[in-house]
């Protein structure tokens, strides 16, 4: 591991040695990668609806707990809408709970009800969020820190589409808590600046999608590797629910099907849904499913370990920071 470089905010909440978050990837963020994201330096977050069952769940926080050597990591939370879709995320919290998790990383929408909970059992949680008013909105009701979301982010990354740029600048100086900033990024100098921005931290998605502790079969990793910013496309604008997804023959069915002005879900469900998702990671089948990537997967150029991941994004950041010391006037 390379040795700390940057000491942040957010590198004390988490008690991590680097600023990198690693969200919590449906299907695939299971003990074997949160643990190596952990033992890199870094946090991440173990998705509890990727198990077909509580029990399976569970088994899996104990898992990673053995492979972190007793390491904090967290779990990931999904706040839908519709409250009878919430009935079950009582379950997975309490069961964090009884497995000592120390953190959670909620999205979607606002946790104001499950914070009570959660900070009863001293866990730490931060909110992902696309726009300035749900951040204040989620800061306003006790979260301990927050990840805004740019316009480049796979999988759901809002309606207004506001690039990361803009995103970084804007929402930490608003803030008195720490803010984390995510989408498109999968780089050390995209590390350096977002902390030149003001914030404390960034989050991996789609770039890590190529970790060999990712289990998705190869054909599905070789394909990430191959995609260039350009290999991504949004899907779903029809139902006021933006998707970032990986530009393959389910997305682009899905885009016919919304520029005939087609809203009836129903016409749409067999090609959305989460269980095809499934099955092209373990078939490697990247044409089937609507399968959520970043343009970060510009960056995602091999197949390597969650550690020399890591170990490249910190080196970058080094040498960048070099750079900019020699472009400051008098450093010649």
């Amino acid at each position: 591991m390379v040795s700390p470089v940057f000491k942040t905010p957010i590198t004390e909440l988490f008690d991590i040695t680097h600023p990198i978050l690693c969200g919590g990837l449906m299907w695939l963020a299971d003990a074997k990668f949160v643990g190596a994201v952990v033992n890199a330096g870094g946090m991440g977050f173990i998705t509890p609806r990727s198990f077909a069952t509580k029990d399976a769940y569970r088994k899996e926080l104990r898992k990673c707990r053995e492979i972190t050597g007793g390491k904090p990591f967290g779990v990931n939370i999904y706040v839908s809408a519709r409250p009878e879709a919430n009935e079950e995320l009582a379950i997975f919290l309490d069961i964090a709970i009884e497995e000592k998790v120390e953190f959670v990383e909620t999205a979607g929408f606002s946790p104001k009800a499950f914070l009570p909970r959660i900070k009863d059992a001293g866990m730490k949680v931060i909110h992902k969020c696309t726009t300035l008013r749900h951040a204040r909105s989620a800061a306003a009701a006790g979260v301990d820190a927050i990840t805004i979301l740019g316009a480049e982010a796979g999988g759901h990354p809002g309606m207004n589409m506001i690039g990361g740029i803009v995103q970084g600048a804007v929402v930490p100086q608003d803030l008195d808590i720490p803010v984390v900033l995510a989408g498109g990024l999968g780089t050390g100098r995209q590390l350096l600046a977002a902390l030149v921005l003001g914030a404390d931290g960034i989050l991996l998605g789609s770039r890590m999608t190529v970790a060999e502790e990712i289990w998705a079969d190869n054909k599905y990793k070789q394909r990430v590797v191959e995609t260039v910013e350009s290999d991504t496309r949004i899907v779903m604008s029809i139902f006021n629910d933006n998707s970032r997804v990986l530009d393959n023959a389910t997305a682009k069915t899905v885009n016919e099907l919304e520029k005939q002005g087609i809203k009836d879900f129903e016409k749409y469900r067999l090609l959305v849904e989460g269980s095809n998702q499934k099955a092209a990671y373990e078939s490697g089948n990247f044409e089937q499913g609507t399968l959520s990537m970043g343009q970060s997967c510009a960056f995602a150029n091999k197949i390597a370990s969650v550690q020399e991941i890591f170990d490249d994004i910190v080196k970058d950041a080094v040498l960048m920071r070099c750079r900019l010391y020699k472009l400051s006037l008098g450093n010649d």
